[in-house]
């Protein structure tokens, strides 16, 4: 932790705002809806979050702690084992209590004795605490931009969730991307560098095993639209096994979200443009349009160190006002922002990781089985959540996230 209290606190006020404005385009009935299995209403969003605040700080550090409601921690808990039980996540879209209104309660309620906490708190760890519940509120506002996207695209009527900026996006100036060779590389987020997650650290040696270059910009739908136009969806020679099965379990034939030529957005639908990144695949899908393409995905090792040398400057991200990915302009290598890319790195734990400390452990440990990294951020991210040592993660099934991904290709002497 190196901020001050104060600067702390304003991050903490903005952050607790955002996530209101990011529901406010919808009606109450659109927030309680969920649509499969890894949705969640965004009602449900707004109460877990706050839970989180009053489970992991105020249980914690509060003067005669007493919680807002005593039903909460079972509404609102999502997996900590050790708080106790849960509404299964399955079931979340059948709560049809606490209201919206007894949810934006709790919220001003929380805030309000978060900050008579600090009044006469100066705890390190506390503060710890609350810049950990600041970014884990973050990470359910690019949930909350997916969910969202989820519940209004399964819906008949589409519905447009906020209108597109109609003024130009200009993405920052960049460096070219450079090849990288073989080698020993330093990988993690520096004890004392800013805020990290526990899975970031520590920082350690990786080795990347082959010269290769990493692409200037993530594979385009137009390039997308050849794998599919090439029967990608339809030669097995192509897929792993598990990614074949889904193949044929789901019925995939493209991206989710494309539909007859045409892409659902939350800005609405219209043609898909064949420059911008491809979005909303999966893992399976990426891999398996490497193969066909006579490339691969990137380590995280490749793409940390390759980024480390870019020094990339955040591209389009949550800040934009734009929620579907833009065709970055020829000859800009964008590393940061548009859509999460999809490595070949399984999610495992840095050599000496440490999880955060008590309740805090299960945040990320638990996970590190089964799922593959991410790396890069998205348009959904907020700028000041995101860093070149982020390690994002989800199972390679998973389509409804933000994610598309670049490739690389060796480079032999």
């Amino acid at each position: 932790m190196d901020r001050s209290l104060p600067l702390l606190l304003e991050r903490f006020r903005a952050v607790r705002a955002r996530s209101l404005a990011i529901c406010a385009p919808l009606l109450t009935e659109d927030t309680v809806v969920q649509t499969m299995p890894d949705v969640s209403p965004p009602k449900w969003h707004l109460g877990h979050v706050t839970w989180y605040l009053e489970a992991m700080l105020l249980a914690r550090f509060e003067r005669e702690h007493r919680p807002h409601h005593p039903g909460y921690a079972y509404v609102y808990n999502s997996y900590y084992e050790v708080v106790g039980d849960r509404v299964p996540r399955a079931e979340r879209g059948l709560l049809s209590r606490p209201s919206l209104a007894d949810v934006r309660a709790y919220r001003a309620a929380v805030d309000e004795r978060i900050e008579r906490l600090f009044e006469h708190c100066d705890d390190l760890e506390a503060a710890m605490v609350l810049e950990l519940g600041t970014h884990h509120e973050e990470q359910h506002q690019e949930l909350l931009f997916t969910d969202i996207k989820h519940i209004l695209l399964s819906q008949p009527l589409r519905p447009t969730y906020i209108a597109e900026p109609t003024t130009r996006f200009r993405f920052p100036a960049s460096r070219p991307i450079p090849a990288h060779e073989a080698g020993i590389v330093r990988l993690g987020s520096p004890s004392g560098d800013g805020f990290a997650f526990d899975n970031e650290r520590p920082v350690h040696d990786a080795l990347i095993e082959r010269p290769g270059q990493l692409a200037p910009r993530p594979v385009t739908c137009g390039e997308f639209q050849q794998f599919v136009d090439a029967g990608g969806y339809r030669d097995a020679r192509l897929w792993l096994s598990d990614g074949w099965a889904a193949v044929h379990a789901e019925g995939w034939t493209g991206p989710l979200y494309w539909r007859d030529g045409s892409i659902d957005t939350l800005h609405g639908t219209r043609a898909i443009d064949p420059d911008e990144p491809v979005c909303h695949v999966s893992f399976y899908e990426a891999d398996a349009f490497a193969r066909w393409a006579g490339a691969r995905l990137p380590s995280e090792a490749e793409w940390e160190s390759v980024a480390r040398a870019a020094r990339p400057e955040p591209g389009q991200l949550f800040e934009s006002g734009r929620y579907h990915p833009l065709p970055p302009p020829a000859g800009t290598a964008s590393l940061l922002g548009g859509v999460w890319e999809w490595t070949r790195s399984p999610y495992l734990p840095y050599p000496g990781f440490e999880p955060f400390p008590g309740e805090l452990a299960e945040y990320n440990g638990k996970f590190m089985m089964n799922q593959i990294v991410l790396r890069g951020g998205s348009c959904f991210t907020p700028r000041d959540h995101l860093r070149v040592a982020y390690r994002n993660f989800f199972q390679p099934e998973k389509r409804w996230q933000m994610t598309g991904f670049r490739l690389v290709r060796d480079v032999t002497a």
